[in-house]
C-alpha cells in the first residue's frame, strides 16, 4: 500500500517488534533490526521510499554525531597511539587482504577487487555507538578508544575512495576548506551561544546543532563526499560542550534512537537479496572470512602489544571488524559508477550487513569485559586500561 501512515506504522511496528525481540535475547536492538529489516525485505518487501531513506540517513548522521559528541578530548589524547595505531590498522589489513583476496581468489578484476577491499575496510561508528549505549561502554575509557579508532578506519576508507576512484576537484577542496573553517566557528562559537540562548522551551541546542548538521551534509553532498562524515567531526569538536550536557545528550537520543535511527538499521537489513547470497553462499561465506580474519590479524596484535587484557583485546577486536554505512556507500559507489555488476554488489553489501551482526554479537556475548563497568573509587571501572596507557 503506497498510503504514508500504513507504511509509518508497518516501519515504527518492526522497530517495536525489534525492541520486544532484543529484550527477550538479550542482544542489542540495532543488531536485531538489521535482522527484522533482512526477513522484511525479502518476506514481504519494504518500501523504500524517498522519505523513508531521508529518515535513515537522517539518523545515521544524528547518531554518527552523538558518537563523535562522547569521545572525551581527554581521553584520545591520553591514548592517542592506542587509538591511531587500532584505526590505520583495522584499514589497511582488511584493504589489503580483501583485495588480494578477491583478485586472486575470486578472479576479480583489479577495480572489482579494489572496491571489495574498500568496502569491507570499513567499521561502524553507528553500530558500535548503538550498542555501546546500551552496555554502558560509551562512557568508559575503552569505549572511547573504540570510537575514535572507527573514525580513523572510516576515514581511511573515504581517502581511499576518493583517491582512487573520485578525482580531487575544486569542489572536494571547498568543502575541505568551508568544513575547516565551519569546525573552527562551531568550536569558537557553541558554547557561547548555549550559555545564553539554551535552557528554554524553545530547544536552541537542538535547533542549532541540526543547523549546523544539515548545513555541513549539504556542502558534503554538493561536493560528492557523504554528509556522515561532518556529522562525526562536529561532535568530536562538540564533545567539550555538548557532551557534557548529559540533558541535551538524553533528549537527542530519544529522537534518534526513538525514531530515526530504526530506519536507519532496518533499512539497512532490507538490502539483503536472500537469493543471490543462497546461490552464491560460497563467495559471501569467503568475503566474509576474508574480512573477519585480516581484521583479526591486523588489530588483535596491535592490541596485545600495547598490554591490553586478552578480553579488552578481543572486544576491540571485534567491535573494529563491523561495518556498515560506509561499507554500504563504497558498495553502492561502485555500483553506480559500474565498477561491479549488481551480484557483487549483493555479495558486498550482504557481507558488510553480516559484519554488522556477527561480531558484535560474539563479543557482546562472550568477551564484554565487565570490569570496565564497575565504577572503582568513583572512576568507570578502566583500571585495567591504565597498563596500556603507560605504552601509549
Amino acid at each position: 500500500m503506497d498510503n504514508i501512515w500504513f507504511q509509518s506504522a508497518l516501519w515504527i511496528g518492526l522497530a517495536l517488534a525489534s525492541s520486544v525481540v532484543s529484550i527477550w535475547v538479550g542482544v542489542s536492538v540495532a543488531l536485531i533490526e538489521i535482522v527484522v529489516g533482512a526477513i522484511a525485505g525479502n518476506v514481504v518487501g519494504l518500501n523504500l521510499t524517498d522519505w523513508v531513506n531521508y529518515i535513515a540517513a537522517f539518523g545515521a548522521i544524528l547518531l554518527t554525531f552523538l558518537a563523535g559528541a562522547e569521545i572525551d578530548p581527554a581521553v584520545v589524547k591520553k591514548h592517542f597511539k592506542s587509538s591511531m595505531s587500532i584505526g590505520l590498522m583495522g584499514f589497511f589489513a582488511p584493504y589489503i587482504g580483501v583485495l588480494l583476496f578477491a583478485r586472486f581468489a575470486l578472479a576479480w578484476p583489479w577495480p572489482q577487487a579494489q572496491i571489495a577491499g574498500i568496502a569491507l575496510s570499513t567499521t561502524s561508528v553507528a553500530v558500535v555507538y548503538a550498542v555501546m549505549i546500551e552496555t554502558g561502554f560509551n562512557r568508559t575509557e575503552i569505549g572511547k578508544i573504540i570510537l575514535a579508532a572507527c573514525f580513523i578506519n572510516d576515514l581511511g576508507t573515504v581517502i581511499a575512495l576518493g583517491l582512487l576512484f573520485a578525482p580531487f576537484t575544486w569542489k572536494t577542496g571547498a568543502f575541505s576548506l568551508g568544513t575547516l573553517a565551519a569546525l573552527f566557528a562551531l568550536l569558537w562559537t557553541t558554547e557561547h551561544l548555549f550559555r545564553h540562548h539554551g535552557g528554554r522551551t524553545s530547544e536552541f541546542e537542538a535547533k542549532f546543532l541540526l543547523f549546523a548538521l544539515f548545513g555541513l551534509g549539504w556542502l558534503a553532498a554538493w561536493s560528492g563526499s557523504e554528509a556522515v562524515l561532518p556529522a562525526y567531526l562536529i561532535g568530536m569538536v562538540l564533545a567539550g560542550t555538548v557532551g557534557r550536557d548529559a540533558e541535551l545528550i538524553r533528549r537527542l537520543r530519544t529522537l534518534t534512537l526513538g525514531l530515526l535511527t530504526p530506519f536507519y538499521f532496518l533499512r539497512a537489513g532490507s538490502f539483503v537479496q536472500v537469493p543471490v547470497i543462497a546461490a552464491g553462499l560460497g563467495t559471501f561465506a569467503a568475503l566474509f572470512f576474508a574480512k573477519a580474519v585480516s581484521k583479526f590479524v591486523g588489530i588483535f596484535p596491535v592490541t596485545m602489544a600495547q598490554r591490553y587484557p586478552r578480553h579488552d583485546a578481543m572486544y576491540t577486536t571485534l567491535l573494529m571488524s563491523t561495518g556498515l554505512t560506509f561499507g554500504t556507500i563504497s558498495s553502492l559507489y561502485g555500483l553506480s559508477h559500474r565498477i561491479i555488476t549488481q551480484s557483487q554488489y549483493s555479495f558486498l553489501v550482504a557481507t558488510v550487513i553480516a559484519s554488522a551482526v556477527v561480531p558484535t554479537w560474539i563479543a557482546n556475548r562472550f568477551f564484554l569485559p565487565h570490569h570496565h563497568l564497575r565504577p572503582v573509587d568513583g572512576s568507570e571501572g578502566d583500571v585495567a586500561l591504565e597498563a596500556a596507557a603507560a605504552t601509549d
